[in-house]
């Protein structure tokens, strides 16, 4: 067993796109800071040749969120629990949350197109890891919900900033705060995700999705990709100037591809 199995996460790669698991069906993928470590490593290491990442969840759930052995006295063997973060000074708590952050902030690198295939239930940490892809593709039973707020906390794995990118300031507020359960239809209907479909289309729509991310020339598919990241706080004129600046770079992309570069 790889140290990535061991912690409850399975690995593969089909020449360039890389399929990642959460793997830990009997405890409906709970996440742990193992897992959080692995992910972390997976990204850290990503083959130049990815130009897809597909994230899915193994069994009927896609994450249930955290193992709720993190919130009890005992803990897990081997990790801080709850109560001894709690007691970290500032520093130590910022870089403790920081540490665990690490397996959420790559997905959206530019080198490749991120898709989280999501069933079943999608809780708190679950639905920030769903959230940290480029695209979610949602079955129809799937069962999103942001549970921080109900234990009297705030969602803190990086999920914040992508639901209000998709949904907008009032329905992740409300959503956050009300700690209510979406449905895959309303989910499709608000922008979380971007299809919902029957569980049981689920693989084969990621699967077409993927295909079809790799015919694009991938040197349009990177500049596409950091042109669109962080849009929404530029201005008009800003983007406009990225939009010529990244459109530069292709047309000089082509030249070199057709010998015109002497």
């Amino acid at each position: 067993m790889t140290d990535h199995e061991a912690a409850g996460i399975l690995v593969e790669q089909d020449d360039a796109v890389l399929t990642i698991t959460l793997n830990r069906p009997e405890a409906r993928n709970a996440q742990t800071p193992a897992m959080w470590r692995a992910l972390a490593d997976v990204g850290a290491g990503i083959d130049p040749a990815i130009r897809v990442v597909v994230l899915k969840g193994a069994g009927e759930s896609f994450s249930a969120g955290l193992d709720r052995r993190m919130l009890s006295p005992e803990g897990i063997e081997g990790e801080p629990t709850f109560l001894t973060t709690a007691q970290l000074d500032d520093a130590g708590f910022d870089a403790q949350i920081a540490e665990y952050q690490e397996g959420f902030t790559w997905w959206r690198n530019p080198q490749f197109v991120s898709i989280a295939a999501v069933q079943g239930h999608a809780i708190g940490a679950g639905f920030q890891l769903a959230l940290a892809c480029d695209i979610r593709i949602v079955a129809d039973d799937v069962r999103l919900n942001m549970k921080e707020t109900a234990l009297g906390l705030v969602p803190d794995l990086g999920g914040t900033k992508p639901l209000v990118e998709a949904v907008g300031y009032q329905r992740a507020l409300e959503l956050c705060a009300t700690s209510r359960i979406v449905g895959g239809r309303e989910a499709q209907a608000i922008g979380i995700a971007l299809a919902s479909v029957p569980r049981e289309e689920l693989d084969a729509t990621v699967a077409d999705l993927t295909a079809a991310l790799i015919v694009p020339q991938h040197g349009a598919v990177t500049a596409l990709k950091e042109l669109f990241t962080g849009a929404s706080d530029r201005s008009y004129d800003e983007q406009r100037g990225r939009e010529r600046s990244y459109q530069r770079g292709r047309f000089s992309a082509m030249l070199n591809q057709l010998g015109g570069n002497s």
